[in-house]
């Protein structure tokens, strides 16, 4: 896909977009119903959706920005358009996506949307990660939604500790959970000082 036609889409993608509050909205409908994003509507989806939108709060409590990162997000002065591509069911989503929320936060020019993947393939083919749909992925475009950067599914350390796992073939909970104790150890710092690079390329 041409770089013009690209920004064609990403307009498009972004106008359809949610903003956080509806997003988290969102979660609290799907739980309160029984149900999750997407087609697959499996009871694994649906009591992760649970359990993000558990994550999710306490993350949008808890979470604490470092002041360089509050202070570089203030200094863009020119307006971005974030997008987050993500699921309901997907608990990397659930660690990261507040934190993203919190550092858009501090800058008014910054216009940050949600879209689910599975809704979305063509926009979720063009930031593929190693040939895979993973989510979530934040693509930041400027005002003519020309692509700034993107950056995910998860922080550096946390995806070489996926490859690990999946190297090793270790199973599906001995992975959820060791995910989760590297996400509840670092405390988004290192998402914050990746993301902070990024955004210091753009000011």
């Amino acid at each position: 896909m041409e770089k013009m036609d690209t920004a064609i889409l990403l307009e498009d993608t972004f106008n359809k977009g949610i903003d956080y509050s509806v997003y988290s909205q969102q979660m609290n409908q799907f739980v309160a119903a029984q149900k999750t994003s997407g087609s697959n509507q499996s009871e694994a989806l649906i009591d992760y959706t649970k359990l993000n939108l558990q994550r999710m709060n306490r993350w949008d409590k808890k979470a604490v920005l470092s002041d360089e990162i509050i202070t570089t997000v203030k200094y863009i002065n020119k307006p971005q358009h974030w997008i987050v591509i993500t699921e309901a069911w997907c608990g990397d989503a659930a660690h990261n996506i507040p934190a993203i929320a919190k550092i858009a936060s501090h800058n008014d020019l910054i216009s940050l949307r949600f879209i689910y993947r599975d809704e979305n393939l063509e926009v979720m083919d063009q930031f593929l990660t190693n040939g895979g749909r993973s989510i979530p992925k934040l693509i930041a475009t400027n005002e003519k939604f020309e692509v700034l950067f993107s950056w995910g599914p998860r922080p550096e350390g946390c995806q070489k500790l996926y490859q690990q796992l999946k190297a090793e073939k270790a199973d599906f909970e001995t992975s959820k959970i060791a995910l989760q104790k590297w996400y509840n150890a670092d405390k988004q710092v290192a998402l914050q000082e990746e993301l902070l690079a990024l955004i210091q390329e753009t000011v």
